[in-house]
């Protein structure tokens, strides 16, 4: 199993959620309401957040889990549909889930995501 995590920009959430919902066997999604830099300057932004003198850009986390199979089909999914071609675009990571437990049932494994 994977977790993917992209950061995205908060006007291509509904496009990265169409992408989503159009890989086959990815069974959900969540966001989160995220803020942070990197390594440009977040001069020109016009959400900027300051706290304690630092600037911060919000951007969104959204977190899928998926099977191994379709871990490549998720992050070109996000990858395009959050795709600009302006620097700041987000990133994508990808991390191995070494197991799931369904709370409801006790299943665990691929079946219980």
């Amino acid at each position: 199993m994977k977790k993917i995590e992209a950061y995205v920009k908060p006007h291509k959430l509904a496009d990265v959620t169409r992408a989503m919902h159009k890989v086959p066997g990815l069974h959900g999604l969540s966001v989160l309401d995220v803020r942070g830099f990197g390594r440009g300057k977040a001069d020109g932004a016009e959400d900027i957040v300051q706290h304690e003198g630092f600037d911060y850009v919000p951007h969104l986390k959204v977190e899928a889990f998926c099977s191994d199979v379709l871990a490549e089909q998720v992050v070109s999914a996000i990858e395009n549909a959050a795709h600009t071609g302006l620097r700041g675009d987000g990133k994508i990571f990808v991390s191995p889930v070494a197991d799931a437990v369904r709370i409801s049932t006790g299943e665990r494994g691929e079946g219980a995501v």
